[in-house]
């Protein structure tokens, strides 16, 4: 067996197509023993791509960009589409079947600060008519200390990746407002990415048919069997959270279609970091973008 290091930037069911090629054996199919790893702190997984530490990282075509701006070239390419959405959504203290994007702004907003998930819920609010700026931003980092903090009746609104505030919805403490996704719609989210050199490997192309198979397995499979699979790796959520948090990705079109990262996508991701002005230019799809290996 050949092993394989995969390392992600957040641990989240939002990446069902990575984590389920690991848990239901697709990768181990195609012949590889792979390991799964979380960025550590004061790192990032183009850092560790280029040192050659790891081989494939959940990424965003958005990292790229971070290097570009800097002018030098990325160490790594995107060559793989986990999501085409979106995956944060809202939780609040009480079921609004009326919620109005307005309300985020009072009682306390605890959100994931920086980045690319406040560029696009800044830029979902915006589309709804709402300035984040102007909600009562409250900082906890990380998913565990944020939480805590909501559980110990901290802030009025919850924003996170699925399976936590899903979590908190079965634990009866908050309950899903809205999502950023659906207000957004397709974008370039979060991909898979490597160096040049590993993908051009006769390792690359047998990944990318786990992949494939994996991808499209969690957009299609009773979400309790995906679920059953992914459990081991979300020791912390009930397995009811998790279901209905692959049930809601599925709803959302979240892994469908085509695994190759369009162009189309990838421009409305350069419109969100516009508005935000967390980059100077419009970066070419070219400069971030390879096609996948087998293709």
């Amino acid at each position: 067996m050949a092993k394989l290091r995969i390392m992600v930037s957040r641990h989240s069911a939002f990446y069902s197509p990575v984590l389920a090629a690991i848990s239901a054996g697709f990768l181990k199919d195609e012949g590889f023993e792979p390991s799964y790893a979380v960025v550590p702190a004061g790192r990032n997984v183009a850092q560790l791509l280029a040192a050659g530490e790891i081989d494939v990282a959940q990424s965003a075509v958005s990292a790229s960009w971070v290097v570009l701006e800097q002018g030098r070239p990325s160490p790594m390419v995107h060559f793989a589409q986990i999501n085409q959405r979106d995956g944060f959504v809202i939780a609040g203290r009480r079921a609004e079947p009326d919620f109005q994007w307005s309300e985020l702004i009072a009682g306390g907003f605890m959100f994931v600060h920086g980045g690319q998930p406040q560029a696009m819920l800044a830029y979902a609010m915006h589309r709804r008519g709402v300035n984040l700026a102007d909600a009562q931003g409250v900082n906890r980092s990380g998913t565990e200390a944020m939480l805590s903090a909501f559980r110990g009746g901290e802030a009025a609104w919850f924003h996170e990746q699925g399976p936590y505030p899903q979590q908190l919805e079965h634990e009866g403490v908050a309950h899903i407002v809205a999502s950023v996704g659906e207000v957004i719609g397709p974008v370039a989210f979060s991909s898979v990415a490597a160096s040049s050199e590993w993908l051009a490997r006769p390792e690359a192309k047998r990944f990318m048919r786990a992949y494939r198979k994996a991808r499209a397995w969690v957009a299609s499979a009773p979400p309790a069997e995906v679920a059953a699979s992914e459990q081991s790796m979300f020791p912390g959520i009930h397995r009811d959270a998790l279901t209905r948090t692959i049930a809601y990705y599925q709803n959302l079109g979240n892994w469908g279609g085509s695994a190759t990262i369009a162009p189309e996508p990838y421009e409305t991701a350069l419109d969100v970091f516009s508005h935000s002005k967390l980059i100077t230019r419009r970066h070419p799809y070219s400069a971030v973008v390879v096609a996948p290996p087998d293709a």
